[in-house]
């Protein structure tokens, strides 16, 4: 098994990567500092440890119109990479999120169900939910779905338009209205995306995530949200995120892999959509 401190680190520009949230949102829109327990850190009477869990949150199936792979082999690179949960948030699908969140365990792995939600602003994570999000609402209007189906809303890429980001078509409070932001997503090309989400959430003292972003098995664990989880379970994942317990490592998904999975997810698109026609 690879070893989970050597394989999170990834490199931009030939230097090492790695971001911790150290805000938490308080009344007000105001944010203070936020003390990390470390390890010898004295914590109050009765309180156990976190446990820092490695969690990827942005992973898609054959059930999204360009992923390549069944959830067993997400589940199955997940484990061999050292993770300990992972959600697939296929697009617009639910059905094989909540069949991985049931086979997880098979695998050692806590399951995250959820979805990559297409909103009418563009796409929000919908991490932890009982029951499938209705697609094409307004963008608050989505954050609301997804909260009363039990989950969490986390806006991934929020800045890449190419790719239904959200910041363009909202205001920057709606925007920061959402429970997460995804400030490093794998599948960059130069980056600059990433660093517009980092900033924008480091100056709202917003909780922060990194995603993958895998269509295919293979990039699984490309980057992921170190979680200081009270639990080691989903709920403890979900109430860690939404008080900002986390931090981001990963690395850059290859340029060629990320052509050639937008390549594959172009196929299988035309595919599909003649199967309808049909």
């Amino acid at each position: 098994m690879v070893c989970r401190a050597e394989f999170m680190r990834f490199y931009i520009h030939g230097r090492g990567y790695r971001r911790r949230s150290t805000t938490r949102a308080t009344g007000g829109g105001q944010s203070r500092p936020r003390s990390v327990p470390r390890t010898g850190a004295l914590l109050p009477t009765g309180r156990k440890a976190p446990r820092v869990l490695s969690v990827e949150l942005h992973t898609h199936s054959s059930h999204s119109y360009d992923g390549r792979d069944p959830v067993e082999m997400l589940l199955e690179q997940a484990a061999a990479v050292g993770l300990d949960a992972i959600a697939v948030t296929d697009h617009d699908e639910y059905e094989a999120s909540a069949r991985a969140a049931e086979l997880a365990p098979d695998y050692g792995l806590i399951g995250i169900p959820g979805m990559e939600v297409t909103s009418a602003a563009g796409h929000v994570l919908a991490l932890g939910i009982r029951d499938p999000v209705p697609i094409g609402r307004p963008f608050t209007e989505t954050l609301e779905h997804i909260r009363d189906a039990g989950g969490i809303a986390v806006v991934p890429h929020p800045f890449q338009g190419s790719r239904s980001g959200v910041a363009p078509h909202v205001t920057d409070a709606e925007l920061a209205s959402a429970d997460a932001i995804e400030v490093y997503n794998s599948r960059l090309l130069t980056g600059r995306a990433n660093r517009q989400a980092e900033s924008f959430a480091r100056e709202r003292g917003l909780p922060m995530t990194a995603g993958s972003d895998a269509h295919i098995a293979e990039m699984v664990g490309q980057a992921v949200t170190r979680v200081d989880a009270e639990r080691a379970d989903l709920d403890g994942i979900l109430d860690a995120i939404r008080d900002g317990h986390t931090s981001v490592e990963g690395r850059r998904t290859p340029w060629h892999v990320s052509f050639r999975q937008a390549a594959g997810g172009a196929k299988r698109r035309v595919k599909n959509r003649l199967r309808e026609l049909l």
